[in-house]
């Protein structure tokens, strides 16, 4: 039974991990709205592969709809927005106050922020625990996992096929191109 949540979990946090990125690369203001649009996610589960809006009456689909609609509307709208030079402006005067108030390199970390981090260029040598961490959480989700069974669930097989490719393709599109900018720093 603890492995679903696990899984769920874990899923939920590759998603937050994305989010800090998004929030450190375009800014709070945009990259936290735009990281609630996994809500789309669950409902296209909840509706295509589980079945969940078979009993809903058309006004409770059409809200649900034009709910989705504006949401999209709003998530397009946030990526498609640039900062204005005065927002720049606040953000390199907020940036300076915080360098000063800690001893930063200002440069460094605009530079940082950028997406143009130095320390992926020169890597440092793996230490021996760090292999350890990782084989850790894997036995953590191998343990039960092992006594997992399938769940008795009616689900719609070509629509969660959709979804997963759906979902990893554009991960593995903007994982990779985010570890080429930024090595994960």
């Amino acid at each position: 039974m603890l492995f679903w949540p696990f899984l769920g979990g874990f899923c939920w946090v590759i998603g937050d991990l994305f989010q800090q990125y998004a929030a450190k690369y375009i800014g709070i203001g945009r990259g936290i709205p735009l990281s609630n649009t996994n809500q789309l996610w669950g409902l296209a589960w909840g509706a295509l592969v589980f079945g969940e809006f078979t009993d809903l009456t058309f006004s409770g689909r059409l809200l649900i709809v034009t709910g989705s609609s504006i949401l999209i509307a709003g998530a397009v709208t946030i990526s498609l927005a640039a900062p204005s030079p005065s927002e720049l402006e606040n953000w390199r005067a907020a940036m300076n106050r915080e360098c000063l108030q800690y001893g930063l390199d200002s440069e460094q970390v605009a530079v940082v922020v950028a997406g143009d981090d130095p320390i992926p260029d020169h890597p440092r040598e793996r230490r021996w625990w760090e292999i350890l961490i990782p084989s850790a959480a894997i036995a953590i989700f191998v343990w039960p996992a092992a006594g997992t069974r399938s769940q008795h669930i009616a689900v719609s097989i070509p629509w969660m096929t959709v979804l997963i490719v759906g979902t990893s393709i554009p991960l593995g599109v903007c994982g990779t191109l985010l570890w080429r900018r930024t090595r994960f720093s």
